[in-house]
């Protein structure tokens, strides 16, 4: 990601219609990307929590927007203040900003990328509701997000794409996302579901996927909408790093998809369409942060690497006992853990910056600095997200009843149902006569 100036030199090049149309077009595939994820999230869950998953992801779109014009770009990308956060009073209600002012040291509007930016800051929060599946009040949720980019998204942002954040100046490499996005949600993620608990039926009921078809469709827009997520994310096509970049998503989605698969059919016997959807989005989470910096060949591996690990870390709920009810954690925790931390052994020093990993003669001094800054980001999100979850819980309460829980979760929160099966059917008299259905085994039972 393109450093964050707040000063336009006075050398700055012209605007270049070719970069600002490219940088909205991007835009657009990212806000496409949270409509995405709700998809994916709404097959992932049981149909009763269908429209609440969908809901979840949406709302992100207008909180975070008005947030993000009001105060949330200035925190992020304003001028420096200690390598912690950032102001710039021109930036508060984007009111203050020329219409063809450049971004500096670029060829694009600050309005550019301040929408461009506002993208990632609206898919970051919903990310972390996969994990709260079919338990969270919708009111306390929509606090949580209001509390948590401004407590948590806009500081990190700064932290690793700020002129002056720390991790930024530390040399930290973060091409798109992840440590801001990924590392960030999924250990927000780990913090509330420690507060909240786990869902009733947690490891004794059935809890599958209702509609593969959607998962299918939501990890196909969100591959696609990845485009712009990561080759936009130098904001500009002016020296190929971008289309290595592009390139590089793809291999390494790919790669990913196989090794999730090729674990799956090892360990369980099947190819399943989860499994392949899964796998494509643990490759697309950990090529973000390091796509800019590898060759293809270092996509490939890294890709399979996630693909790999991420499978196996999804289990580890079981083992240890935290519900993450949709792997928020499995794929976007540990796929940008991973992808963080290859970098250090990958980066050939040959693309978006002359550091080079271990692999080609850096030695540890990258991974070092990547090392640094996966920790540092997981374990502020990690106890900063717990203890909002833990005023909201103690406040207003985070959850959902039991009974609310167990009878549905849309009905009670939306007061809506996501199918309705009501013109389905014959009338009273031929399910009078209907002969009385068979008997439906426990194992073959369908879990709403």
């Amino acid at each position: 990601m393109a450093p964050a100036i707040t000063t336009l030199a006075a050398d700055a090049p012209e605007l270049s219609a070719a970069n600002t149309g490219f940088m909205l077009i991007c835009s657009a595939l990212v806000m496409l990307m949270t409509p995405a994820l709700a998809f994916f999230y709404g097959g992932m869950v049981r149909v009763k929590s269908t429209l609440n998953m969908l809901m979840m992801s949406f709302i992100s779109l207008g909180i975070v927007t008005i947030l993000w014009v009001l105060f949330g770009f200035s925190l992020a990308f304003g001028a420096d203040s200690g390598s912690i956060i950032g102001w710039s009073s021109d930036y508060v209600g984007l009111s203050g900003i020329g219409v063809t002012e450049l971004w500096d040291g670029y060829t694009i509007p600050v309005y550019v990328f301040a929408v461009f930016q506002l993208m990632f800051a609206i898919l970051t929060p919903a990310l972390i509701s996969g994990a709260l599946a079919d338990r969270v009040k919708f009111t306390a949720w929509a606090l949580f997000i209001t509390l948590w980019v401004t407590v948590v998204y806009f500081p990190v942002a700064h932290w690793v794409w700020g002129a002056g954040g720390w991790l930024f100046e530390m040399g930290v490499i973060d091409f798109a996302g992840g440590t801001a996005v990924h590392i960030n949600a999924g250990a927000a993620a780990l913090g509330v579901i420690l507060v909240i608990g786990k869902r009733v039926g947690f490891k004794k009921d059935p809890m599958r996927p209702h509609s593969l078809p959607l998962v299918m469709l939501g990890a196909g827009l969100l591959w696609f909408g990845w485009f712009g997520f990561n080759a936009g994310s130098w904001l500009g096509n002016d020296d190929g790093v971008g289309a290595v970049m592009f390139v590089n998503t793809q291999v390494a989605t790919a790669a990913a998809m196989l090794a999730w698969l090729a674990y799956e059919k090892v360990r369980h016997g099947s190819f399943t369409t989860l499994g392949a959807a899964s796998g494509a989005v643990a490759g697309l989470v950990a090529i973000t942060p390091s796509g800019g910096a590898v060759s293809p060949l270092g996509a490939i591996a890294i890709g399979a690497i996630a693909g790999l690990l991420c499978a196996m870390a999804v289990g580890l709920k079981y083992k240890f006992g935290y519900d993450d009810s949709l792997d928020v954690i499995g794929v976007h925790l540990v796929g940008g853990v991973l992808g963080s931390l290859l970098v250090g052994l990958f980066a050939t020093g040959g693309v978006q910056s002359d550091a080079k990993g271990l692999f080609y003669g850096g030695g540890l001094e990258q991974l070092g600095k990547q090392a640094v800054g996966v920790f540092a980001v997981l374990a502020y999100s990690l106890i900063a997200s717990a203890i909002l979850a833990l005023i909201i819980d103690k406040t207003m309460g985070m959850r959902v009843s039991e009974d609310d829980e167990v009878s549905g979760i849309d009905q009670v929160e939306h007061a809506e149902t996501a199918y309705d099966f009501s013109g389905a059917g014959g009338g009273a008299s031929s399910r009078s006569t209907a002969a009385p259905a068979p008997a439906v085994t426990e194992n073959k039972k369908v879990d709403a």
